[in-house]
């Protein structure tokens, strides 16, 4: 689906190696391929090679961050702050890093970069408060591999064809994600495509998944059902033994 198209602007045509990634008892990880075609007015490349940025972000959640501090030589937790609309997935590819291919207002106005983000705040106080909270997030979220940003990780051949490759971590959580490519030149975004990617669990994890979400009282008799068999098992395996 087409961002950005005008008359004398060139289009993008993109695509991606998965419209859908399952989830099965072995899921390490996997890996998107995001590809494409640059498609010029009249066929004629520009003096200046445009460039290509890709993100690759998942449904948006409200989470509540909590920041911890050593009381008595005790970790508890002690303030809070609640995001409306944070991405449960974010990764951005580019063939240059961000900072050199667009603005810090274009790249906010697109969300293009992890400092970029707009995770919808509430209800917290001061902004140095809420950059503290914000940065505190991006980062536990990168340290698990959800939030990635990738420079130079963008190839581009013979100024037309381009592609990505985005890695989708084993704790990547289900649902719709976009696949969004953008057209950068000059600083200027000069086209967008989109593409849907499903990720969603298959075969028994999906059978699991939907009875907790809809039989959940069910479910949690099941959980305690079996985790007390398997524990009677094992210690009357022991005592044999």
């Amino acid at each position: 689906m087409p961002l950005l198209i005008g008359a004398n602007e060139p289009v993008l045509v993109p695509d991606v190696s998965q419209r859908k990634v399952e989830i099965i008892y072995s899921f390490t990880g996997a890996e998107l391929l995001a590809f494409g075609a640059i498609l010029y007015p009249g066929g004629r490349l520009p003096d200046k090679p445009a460039e290509i940025a890709v993100v690759l972000r998942g449904p948006t959640q409200s989470i509540v961050v909590r920041e911890k501090q050593k009381v008595a030589g005790i970790w508890i937790n002690a303030d809070s702050a609640r995001f409306r609309s944070a991405p449960a997935f974010y990764a951005v590819a580019s063939s240059r890093p961000i900072r050199e291919m667009v603005d810090e207002r274009t790249a906010s106005i697109f969300e293009l970069g992890l400092d970029n983000l707009q995770l919808s705040p509430a209800h917290i106080g001061s902004p140095g408060e809420q950059q503290r909270f914000e940065a505190g997030l991006v980062d536990l979220r990168r340290r698990t591999g959800l939030f990635v940003q990738e420079s130079t990780s963008v190839e581009i051949t013979d100024g037309v064809l381009y592609r990505a490759r985005i890695a989708i971590p084993a704790r990547v959580p289900v649902g719709r994600y976009t696949a969004e490519t953008f057209l950068i030149q000059n600083g200027r975004i000069l086209a967008g495509a989109s593409r849907d990617v499903e990720i969603g669990k298959s075969g028994f994890e999906r059978f699991v998944a939907a009875a907790a979400q809809n039989s959940p009282f069910s479910y949690g008799i099941f959980a305690v059902t079996l985790s007390l068999a398997l524990g009677w098992a094992a210690g009357a395996l022991f005592r044999r033994n």
